[in-house]
């Protein structure tokens, strides 16, 4: 049952910290404290973002999280080197007995002489003249089916059916031909924003600060509340507004580049796109009420598809708590049908005790294997369901990583103190810059993160 709550809402927690406010909130029981300095626990510099960058930097002997540069705007190109396929839209004819028939697509990608094939019945097209634009969304296509008796005919059937470029058949003196290379480069952008954090703070709490962390109930036994100080607290709140913009912000910004948000006065504000905002542009999405192991073989298949090699890679599988437990249970089911019960599962110790059960990080299948890693963070924006996303974070040929975060030299933390009457802790002498009896403590910083290739990616969600 539950005997008390704590909020972190008080009235007076966004404005200056005084000594009497504290002290009215914390009130005469210390015990408390220990709560207040946990409060964030969970925003930590080791949350997700951070976590990401030292799996790739670790590699390259590198300290540094960022990469710094001179621009707001981010651009890198992505080599879409999976096989591209296009959806039928309308099919006109059935070209039964060599006669032509007319295809309808959402895009123009197939020229004369091309050569399609559609997946589900295996048939191939070729196309015989230019194609012709209908609309911005629907292009029409002449096509003849190849048979060598005439046999082979379509119906409605296709609408709806996936069809990917095979090749192309030239005549005797060709005049032209195409290339699929300028259709599968894409350019791709992310910015860098602003985030700031303060804390205000009376000289008199300054002062007195230490007094609410150590309180001794009698000479021999001093009890220490661990409790989160001005600075520290500027930090942590720091640490989570660039985190949870990392993470989970929706852009501002259209392509134009102009942002759709702007202040009173008319200042604009430009709310950058995190992580999973990128990656659940692009992403395949697969969802299930009941999670098995062929739900992992289907969005490994999936990413497989989209990487340069079939076999070796090795992919993240970032969960949430829920995500993280049903792995655990469905790897331990994998087991048990397959009748094992080796030492992984059950040993006995030297006291006669057994100890049963294991922990399971990684899944290997096709010569690809998943590496599962628990992030409590994304806790926070799918508390009531289980979330997972399949990141490959492979370097590519050039050496660039799979997730790279921005920000300008030097601009990643920018710490700034005002310190009034009384400067940092309430009691110095000397030159100040105000004349309240206060100091303000001030983060700030830029940062944008860029997923370099979200096609590579896959989400796992619960219904």
């Amino acid at each position: 049952m539950r005997i008390t709550s704590f909020s972190s809402s008080h009235a007076q927690m966004g404005g200056t910290r005084t000594y009497e406010d504290f002290h009215k909130w914390i009130g005469e029981k210390p015990e408390r404290l220990g709560i207040v300095s946990n409060l964030y626990k969970q925003y930590t510099a080791s949350a997700l973002t951070e976590a990401l960058m030292n799996v790739y930097t670790r590699d390259k002997g590198k300290s540094n999280s960022f990469q710094s540069i001179n621009s707001f705007l981010v651009e890198w190109d992505i080599d879409v080197n999976f096989i591209k396929r296009l959806p039928i839209l309308a099919v006109e004819g059935t070209g039964a007995q060599g006669s032509e028939v007319i295809f309808h697509f959402p895009e123009r990608y197939y020229e004369m002489y091309d050569v399609f094939v559609i997946e589900d019945t295996r048939q191939q097209a070729i196309v015989k003249t230019v194609p012709v634009r209908r609309s911005d969304a629907c292009y029409e296509v002449i096509c003849q089916l190849i048979d060598n008796d005439y046999s082979e005919h379509v119906d409605d059937s296709v609408v709806g059916m996936q069809t990917r470029f095979l090749t192309n058949h030239m005549p005797e003196l060709h005049e032209t031909g195409y290339s699929k290379y300028q259709s599968n480069i894409e350019k791709h952008r992310t910015y860098i924003g602003t985030h700031r954090c303060d804390i205000d703070m009376s000289a008199k709490y300054a002062a007195m600060e230490d007094q609410f962390i150590k309180i001794a109930t009698d000479d021999k036994k001093e009890f220490v509340y661990k409790m989160t100080g001005a600075e520290k607290a500027c930090m942590d709140s720091y640490m989570l507004v660039r985190n949870n913009k990392l993470l989970f912000s929706k852009g501002s910004v259209d392509v134009n580049g102009k942002t759709t948000l702007h202040d009173e006065l008319g200042r604009p504000l430009l709310a950058t796109e995190g992580i999973i905002p990128q990656i659940e542009r692009f992403a395949t999405k697969f969802v299930f009420n009941k999670l098995n192991v062929r739900m992992f073989e289907q969005a490994m298949d999936e990413m497989i598809a989209k990487c340069d090699n079939p076999q070796g890679n090795v992919f993240t599988f970032i969960v949430n708590t829920k995500m993280n437990t049903m792995v655990q249970r469905v790897m331990a089911a994998w087991l048990r049908d397959w009748k094992t019960d080796g030492g992984f599962i059950w040993s006995k110790g030297t006291n006669g005790y057994v100890k049963v059960g294991s922990t399971f990080d990684s899944y290997t299948y096709n010569g690809n294997t998943i590496v599962f890693k628990l992030d409590r963070s994304l806790d926070l924006e799918f508390p009531n369901k289980a979330f997972g996303m399949f990141i490959d974070l492979t370097t590519d040929g050039n050496g660039r990583a799979g997730l790279q975060m921005f920000t300008f030299k030097g601009g990643q933390l920018i710490h700034n103190t005002i310190n009034g009457v009384g400067g940092k802790n309430g009691l110095t002498s000397g030159e100040v810059s105000s004349p309240v009896a206060g100091s303000k403590i001030i983060n700030w910083g830029y940062a944008g993160v860029g997923v370099m290739n979200p096609y590579r990616s896959a989400i796992l969600e619960e219904i």
